[in-house]
């Protein structure tokens, strides 16, 4: 869904890439940087809870992702191994992403159970669903995730294309991002938790349009399955 907005912000991006390259900073360096930040972000902001904050900054981290792109076509069009490294990052990162989720909501549950004996059975319930409802369906989202990227890995190796669906990264990490935002202005966590469903039901969709796709690609133009891709 964002991914038309590549271009443009490649341009508003640009004047910084050209200073990084000035002081000499590598576009692998630029990845390492950022893959580290999110990860260490996302994990300090589960354990905290201070969601609003974090998801600015993790917010700002993915506003920068192609930062290392850029950098790479200064500094005389990037590598094999650049973009190796780029997608293996940012697979830890989306990771840590989650995980961060899941880990505030964790924390949630334990404060659910300290509080049991001064909270009503209805609210106790309505806590402990919410949280429930947004681990299980982060969980799920980690699962999609992976397969959504390995689809398209998977798809290059046997030589077709599979970038299609409705969720490609970057929409996953804003529908992420604003649900942690939303909750950590205040809102129900509730709210994030629909975020972390709506995740859930888009990454199947995106699993499944990926599949379908390579399917139809490899039934116009059947080969021979590659031994080495066992």
């Amino acid at each position: 869904m964002f991914e038309h907005l590549r271009r443009p912000w490649k341009r508003i991006i640009a004047p910084i890439a050209r200073s990084l390259v000035a002081v000499g900073i590598s576009a692998n360096a630029v990845t390492v940087i950022g893959a580290a930040g999110t990860v260490v972000i996302a994990i300090v902001t589960g354990i905290t809870g201070w969601l609003l904050a974090g998801a600015v900054l993790m917010a700002i981290l993915v506003a920068f992702d192609s930062l290392d792109g850029s950098v790479a076509v200064l500094t005389g069009g990037g590598t094999q191994f650049g973009a190796f490294l780029d997608s293996t990052l940012d697979r830890i990162a989306d990771w840590a992403v989650l995980t961060g989720v899941i880990i505030y909501y964790f924390r949630l549950l334990l404060q659910g159970s300290n509080a049991a004996l001064s909270t009503t059975m209805t609210s106790l319930w309505s806590h402990q669903f919410w949280a429930m409802l947004g681990i299980s369906s982060a969980l799920f989202s980690i699962m999609t995730s992976f397969v959504t990227s390995y689809a398209r890995a998977r798809a290059e190796a046997e030589g077709f294309e599979a970038k299609n669906g409705i969720a490609t990264r970057s929409d996953r990490l804003v529908i992420i991002l604003v649900g942690m935002a939303l909750t950590g202005a205040g809102l129900p966590v509730a709210v994030m938790s629909c975020f972390m469903l709506l995740l859930a039901l888009l990454g199947i969709v995106t699993v499944y349009q990926r599949i379908h796709m390579v399917s139809t690609s490899m039934s116009r133009r059947p080969r021979p399955m590659n031994p080495a891709h066992e």
